[in-house]
Order: C-alpha cells, then structure tokens, then sequence
C-alpha cells in the first residue's frame, strides 16, 4: 500500500515537472522566436524577406549591417541615445535614491501627500496626457532644441524607480543610521557611504531598467528633434530606414539596424546580470 502511494506521488510530481518545464520552454520560444527572424531577417534581400519564401536565407548579405550604418546614420544616433540613456540613468537614480532615502528615514509634514503624488504619476502617460505641457515647459526654458529637455522630463518620471528603491531602504535596518550617527556622521553621509554601497545589488537592477527604458523612448526623442534631425535617437532614425530610394519599402535594413539597435542592451544586461541575480537570490532568501 504504501509503494502503491509512492508511487503515485512519484508519478505526479514527474507529471508536474514535465508540465512547468513544457510551459518554461513554450514562454522561452514565443519569447526568443521574434529575436531569431528579426536576425535571419536582417541577412536576407528585401524580396526574399517580404516574400516569405524561406525561413533561411539563400544568401547570406551581412552588408545590409554596413547598409543600414550608412543610411540611417547609426554613429551619431547611437551616441545621442547613449547620452540620452546613460545622462537619464545617472540622473534617475540619484534623484530617486536621495528621494525614497528622505521618506523612508525621516518624517516631514505632507509625507503621505508626496508618496501618493509619486503614485499617481504611475497612471499618467507621459506621450499620450502631458507631452505638450511639458513640451511648452521646456520652449519656456529654452530647451526644446537640445536633449536636456528630453533628458529633464524622462528624470522626472521615475516612480517606478522610487517605489522599487522603497523596498530596497526598508530592508536596511536603520540602527546603522544610529551607529553612523554616533560615529559623527551626518544626514548625507549616511545616505552617501552606508546606505548607497549596500544597495549596489538594487542599483544595478534599476539602472537596467532606467537605461532600457531611456534607450527604447521613441515619442519623446520625435517631438524634440524635428526641427533638428542630427539629434534623433536610435530610435527614431531607424524609421529613417523603412524607404529607402524611390520610397521602396526596406524592411531587411530595418531588421538590420533593430538587431544593431538591441546591442547595447544587451551589453548593460550583461552587466547588470550580477546584480540582476544577487537581488533574485536575496529575495529568494528572505
């Protein structure tokens, strides 16, 4: 009797097993799958791949990456979203750390107005509600010719960040604040050589999320450098690509630059990834 339930439990947990690792595998296709025919797309002619014919290319033009480099003018792009992203990311996470450190650790009067005001911020859509608000803010400042204006406005939109920095704080005991105190630190030091080096782990998660987020704005970026397209993004100079000469539509150099576009991503993941995984264990842990 007792091998008998063994062995049905035995039974159902190698059923269990095969089904999550099914679903892992079906999410990990439907996932990777686009990623695969935007990268044989980018390697194929225009006719073969609005066609269809083939899943492999019959030819294999790796010179559309040059094509595409060329055309859409990648180098200065490529720098302008490296500024946009890493000045926003820099940016983001100071302005949130010093933020979500003020109200986890101290009480002034409109606390609960603040936090609620961070939230509210989460269900409005910067391109859709306030793009030309903040548009005229910045003719008003003088910067909507420049990235600074972009750069300004997508700082401000951190909640998401500030939120997730909350949990990080609240975890950090605050009898280090104290024992700091004592040792004769102040306010800023605490926040600037305890609290901050603890929270590298979080940091390196945010930041990829900052950056990711920085690098694939598209609307924003637009509206900003019509009257100046030597400061459109990555983003917005890969629509550059989709005719080319005689208005023909170019979709393999589009492929072409969307693979190069994706490159520094994946570098910053690749860095982040330590973090990214220290935090999951922790969390896991606790």
């Amino acid at each position: 009797m007792t091998s008998m339930k063994s062995g049905g439990f035995l039974g159902n947990r190698i059923i269990g097993h095969s089904i999550k690792w099914i679903f892992l595998i079906a999410i990990a296709f439907f996932t990777i799958f686009p990623i695969i025919m935007a990268m044989l797309g980018s390697v194929k002619t225009n006719a073969e791949l609005t066609t269809g014919a083939t899943l492999l290319p019959s030819v294999w033009k790796f010179s559309n990456y040059a094509t595409a480099w060329k055309q859409a003018n990648f180098a200065q792009f490529t720098w302008n979203s490296l500024f946009i992203s890493i000045i926003v990311t820099i940016g983001t996470l100071l302005v949130a750390t010093m933020s979500a450190y003020a109200v986890d650790r101290t009480k002034f009067p409109g606390k609960r107005l603040y936090v609620s005001l961070q939230a509210s911020t989460m269900f409005i859509s910067i391109g859709a509600v306030v793009l030309m608000p903040q548009f005229n803010l910045m003719v008003k400042l003088g910067l909507n010719k420049s990235l600074w204006g972009v750069i300004i406005i997508l700082i401000s939109s951190h909640a998401v960040i500030y939120f997730m920095l909350i949990g990080f704080f609240k975890a950090i005991p605050k009898d280090l604040d104290e024992a700091a105190y004592i040792d004769g630190c102040n306010f800023f030091t605490v926040y600037w050589r305890i609290i901050l080096p603890l929270l590298r782990p979080a940091l390196g998660v945010t930041a990829l999320f900052t950056f990711r987020g920085a690098w694939n704005e598209y609307i924003l970026p637009l509206v900003f450098t019509m009257t100046n397209p030597k400061l459109q993004t990555l983003t917005v100079g890969l629509a550059n690509l989709r005719y080319g000469i005689g208005a023909a539509a170019e979709a393999h150099l589009m492929m072409a630059g969307a693979c190069l576009s994706f490159l520094p991503i994946l570098v910053v993941y690749i860095l982040a990834n330590k973090s990214f995984i220290q935090v999951t264990a922790g969390s896991v842990k606790g």
